[in-house]
């Protein structure tokens, strides 16, 4: 396991928030910041569990895990392009395998997992409850599904060119580099329908939330329209390359001569004032269900 400044975890107890606060410490997507803190809290990563990451994406997730647990882990997604950057990201990480697969028909028996990561994929899904219901078929009895969508009641500031639009002209952006949160979505979720997916497909509900009100001006199309093709194109200088990326939390040493340092305070400035549960009704970037699969 890597080493860091920060204290040693201790697999018998939660992670500390002060780890996750420094494994987020690199991210400019406030409402990343907030998923991550709500997986961590509703998936307790022990050191014999066995969790998945469907779709892992990149990697972010099975790197902030291993990070902090000795625990077994297991990413799946369908795009071959991202499967192989997520190769390059935590390939080489102990105790985690990486498989193509497509959340419909998952590769595993029923009732593996203790946990499964389900963070902004349902939105991508024609058919969401048969996704769900795969995540429930290889969940353990008693196992959770820690479940984030984007919310249809986002904040003006976090898209305003999405959400005037919608309240203008009754469409949206769907795809290029001003598609904002609506990217390649089939659709945004009220917390109504999203429960009834969840229910439609056998689990519990334990909790639900909200979370991410306060917003940059047109932070979506910054981080994702510009700053996330920037990075990955490898033109950035290291040091600002090391502050903006999320798999190099101990490389960036903070420094406020680095603009992307700089930056990341303004905003969190903004999000000072955003708590991991929104008052109902109030607009957020996010949903999350904790999810759970009822004992036999």
């Amino acid at each position: 396991m890597r080493k860091s400044s920060v204290p040693t975890p201790n697999d018998s107890t939660r992670v500390d928030p002060l780890r996750i606060a420094h494994m987020t410490r690199n991210e400019a997507d406030m409402a990343f910041k907030k998923r991550v803190q709500t997986i961590f809290e509703w998936i307790d990563p022990q050191g014999d569990s066995l969790i998945l990451d469907m779709p892992c994406g990149r990697g972010f997730y099975l790197n902030m895990f291993r990070y902090v647990s000795d625990c077994q882990l297991i990413g799946a997604d369908l795009d071959w392009e991202v499967m192989q950057k997520a190769q390059r990201n935590v390939g080489h990480l102990p105790d985690l395998m990486l498989n193509h697969a497509s959340i419909y028909a998952l590769p595993y028996p029923e009732d593996t997992f203790d946990g499964v990561i389900l963070s902004e994929v349902l939105e991508h899904l024609d058919d969401d409850v048969a996704g769900l219901r795969e995540a429930y078929r290889v969940l353990k009895p008693g196992g959770v599904a820690a479940i984030t969508v984007p919310n249809a009641n986002y904040p003006f500031w976090w898209d305003p060119i999405n959400k005037t639009l919608e309240s203008v002209f009754r469409t949206h952006i769907g795809s290029g580099p001003l598609a904002g949160i609506w990217a390649n979505h089939v659709r945004l979720y009220t917390l109504d329908q999203l429960e009834a997916s969840v229910r439609a497909a056998g689990f519990a509900i334990d909790e639900t939330r909200a979370f991410t009100h306060d917003s940059f001006p047109f932070i979506h199309n910054i981080v994702y329209g510009l700053g996330k093709p920037l990075l990955e194109s490898g033109v950035m200088p290291q040091a600002l390359a090391n502050a903006a990326d999320r798999t190099t939390f101990d490389q960036n040493n903070g420094s406020l001569w680095n603009p992307i340092n700089l930056g990341l305070n303004v905003l969190n400035y903004f999000d000072r004032n955003n708590v991991i549960n929104e008052p109902p009704g109030r607009s957020t970037v996010n949903l999350a269900i904790k999810a759970r699969k009822p004992e036999a």
